[in-house]
């Protein structure tokens, strides 16, 4: 079978692809941008990829398309497909139907976290020897690639709230029917397709929905939008965890660093690892993924034990070089909570060193100004901030930054950018890029400028 993916080289659908050309498929696919790492992920596949929208890539025409959720009408191959009624989908049907039916569906959620918290899960199921397939939108470093079909009747899967396709604007999650699902926390986002909370816990509830009374729901226990939900109706067994209070599952660290952590469940008992990640919010995604193992059989001696050598993911506070002792680091992270627990995160594990931060408001959420008001206080933790700033952003938003003070540089270039951190940073500095784009290939170009000012 023939299936043409619009969109190929988004994380998600770069996975589908993946999926389909392990089934047996033949797979094409098409992008306006691109660009790696899934367009190389892709090479290495053999699927073939159109840069573009010619509609001339629907010759000859294939048997389905499945329709990524940046694709809307109006795109000339989008047209096209619909004017010659070639069978379409979305990616997440097209993962319901042909890989997630009569799997063990461990499906992980919630605003932050979702994919460190999926890779760890897919690790923790793999170091115990289960093979489980995964979808994850990211790359975990322990495996080199964003999915795998898998060998055993278990499958995690990130579970995003975010809309399926311009056909069907339900969340891509309530399409996976898991039997295991995490929710590792609510918060507002995705503020260009949802109006307030209330429409994301619309949307959360229907999931729950589809958890059977069987299964079992493992959720953060500090968290009101949670109970709010949980307050709608569920009909699942819940487990709870936490790094502080009570719970289920908790989790502390065992030294200042936070190089040493302790899990323990309700019980009594209890497994210690040393690890190679840090940071509060780790360690609650380290609690939810070992839970969810446990829905496996995974022992929570075995689960802590893997976590010791779970490598984290790329573009998760991945550190990609160091340069004259100057550690550059990619991260994700587009929203105040995420940027305010990264940082923390780092200043524990470097304490005396700077942090030098390089912000990209990439997200529509953020050029909507709906973390105007965060934004700042989630920086506290940066002695210098570099942002560029697109040419599309909001002037309210140079008004909000401006209580950054000093610490705050401002540029409408990349490479200026770039020659103006080059001429910033010193030894022993921790230089974090925080985007959920390409950055205008800033870290690259930094890495290339430190490493020719050291030669010289």
């Amino acid at each position: 079978m023939h299936i043409h993916i619009l969109g190929i080289c988004g994380t998600f659908m770069g996975g589908i692809a993946a999926l389909a050309k392990a089934a047996g498929h033949v797979v094409t696919g098409s992008d306006q941008n691109v660009y790696p790492p899934m367009s190389t992920q892709l090479k290495q596949l053999g699927i073939t990829i159109v840069d573009g929208h010619d509609v001339g890539q629907l010759d000859p025409v294939p048997d389905a398309v499945v329709v990524g959720n940046a694709m809307s009408r109006g795109n000339p191959t989008v047209e096209a497909m619909l004017d010659r009624r070639i069978p379409y989908c979305s990616g997440p049907q097209w993962l319901a139907e042909h890989v997630l039916q009569d799997r063990h569906v461990l499906a992980v959620s919630g605003t932050h976290g979702k994919t460190t918290t999926a890779s760890m899960l897919a690790w923790v199921l793999q170091d115990a020897g289960l093979s489980p397939g995964f979808l994850i939108g990211g790359v975990p470093a322990n495996f080199g690639e964003s999915a795998r079909f898998g060998e055993s009747r278990f499958f995690v899967v990130e579970a995003d709230e975010y809309d399926t396709a311009f056909f069907d604007k339900r969340a891509k999650f309530v399409h996976y029917r898991p039997q295991t699902l995490v929710i590792n926390n609510i918060e507002y986002d995705h503020a260009d397709i949802y109006a307030d909370v209330e429409a994301i816990l619309w949307q959360f509830h229907q999931l729950l929905r589809t958890v059977p009374s069987s299964g079992r729901i493992i959720r953060k226990a500090d968290d009101e939008n949670l109970d709010a939900l949980i307050d709608r109706g569920c009909w699942t067994p819940i487990e709870t965890f936490g790094a502080v209070g009570s719970a289920d599952w908790t989790g502390q660290f065992q030294d200042s660093s936070e190089r040493r952590i302790r899990i323990s469940r309700a019980g009594g008992e209890s497994a210690e690892a040393v690890w190679k990640l840090g940071g509060t919010h780790n360690l609650e995604n380290a609690l939810a993924a070992v839970a969810a193992s446990a829905s496996a059989g995974v022992s929570l001696p075995q689960a802590v034990d893997a976590l010791s050598r779970f490598d984290g993911v790329k573009r998760r506070m991945e550190r990609t070089a160091t340069v004259s002792d100057i550690a550059i680091y990619d991260d994700f992270a587009h929203h105040p909570t995420a940027i305010r627990r990264t940082l923390a995160g780092l200043r524990k594990r470097h304490p005396g060193q700077r942090i030098v931060v390089a912000l990209e408001p990439r997200s529509n959420t953020m050029k909507l100004g709906v973390h105007n008001a965060t934004l700042v206080s989630a920086l506290d933790d940066a002695d210098l901030i570099f942002l560029y700033r697109p040419a599309d952003l909001p002037g309210e938003f140079d008004k909000v930054l401006a209580a950054a003070g000093n610490r705050l540089h401002s540029f409408g270039d990349y490479d200026q950018l770039v020659v103006a951190l080059s001429g910033s940073l010193l030894p022993g500095d921790q230089m974090v890029f925080m985007s959920n784009g390409g950055f205008g290939a800033a870290r690259q170009k930094l890495t290339i400028a430190l490493q020719q000012k050291r030669a010289v």
